[in-house]
């Protein structure tokens, strides 16, 4: 047993499309901090998405992420019996994509998407607090933190009016 890692349950395994995708590559399996983990680990993708595509490409990517995503967490959540667990970080992907629309190729807006991401996804303002603690199931899973990426969005556009 690695003292570092969530250790995948049952005979679930990262070799799984959707296990994959819902612990974003394993990077949730960290038991330290594994949203924060999660969010870290989208940025390349997401800034490659908005490097060579712009936001036509992230908005693309989100998309995929709401539609995809919600399978996959669905299908870990299914598998595993848990409901909303912490290795699960697909959703965090999601929010930090939408916290990075304006961030273009702009190192600091990441940096400032990333933390306003993080600190909406911790507190859990109305209406993260509401699909967080009231509802059930995979939507709701995405739902909160598509929530706090609305609010680190709405962040980083202050953030890139005040920097450009």
């Amino acid at each position: 047993m690695n003292k570092y890692l969530i250790e995948i349950p049952g005979d679930l395994s990262l070799r799984d499309w959707k296990v994959f995708l819902a612990t974003w590559g394993g990077s949730g399996l960290a038991k330290k901090a594994p949203g924060t983990m999660g969010s870290l680990a989208s940025i390349p993708l997401g800034f490659l998405l908005q490097y060579f595509f712009g936001i036509p490409g992230l908005l693309v990517g989100i998309g995929l992420c709401i539609w995809i995503g919600t399978d996959a967490v669905h299908y870990y959540m299914h598998q595993t019996g848990k409901e909303d667990p912490p290795e699960v970080v697909i959703d965090e992907t999601l929010g930090m994509w939408i916290a990075a629309i304006p961030a273009a190729t702009h190192w600091q807006l990441w940096l400032l998407a990333f933390a306003l991401f993080r600190l909406f996804d911790i507190k859990k303002p109305w209406p993260c607090s509401f699909y967080d603690q009231k509802r059930k199931g995979a939507w709701s899973v995405m739902m909160d933190d598509f929530f706090a990426g609305i609010y680190a969005l709405l962040g980083t556009c202050m953030g890139a009016l005040m920097l450009f």
